[in-house]
């Protein structure tokens, strides 16, 4: 790895990219109207109770 002229910069990238994501996935669950959360949580209960109606 010492061979390769600038590799140290990839982890610090990843590290970077890592923790940006993650970041701003808290500051977005931390803001979000919980009825959203709600609404979103419940379509794929809404959804196999449609499948259920079809099929009888």
């Amino acid at each position: 790895m010492d061979s390769i002229q600038g590799i140290e910069v990839y982890p610090i990238i990843s590290l970077i990219i890592f923790f940006s994501f993650f970041t701003i996935l808290f500051i977005w669950v931390v803001t979000s109207k919980k009825k959203y959360i709600e609404e979103v949580s419940n379509i794929p209960l809404e959804l196999d109770e449609e499948t259920n109606n079809q099929d009888q």
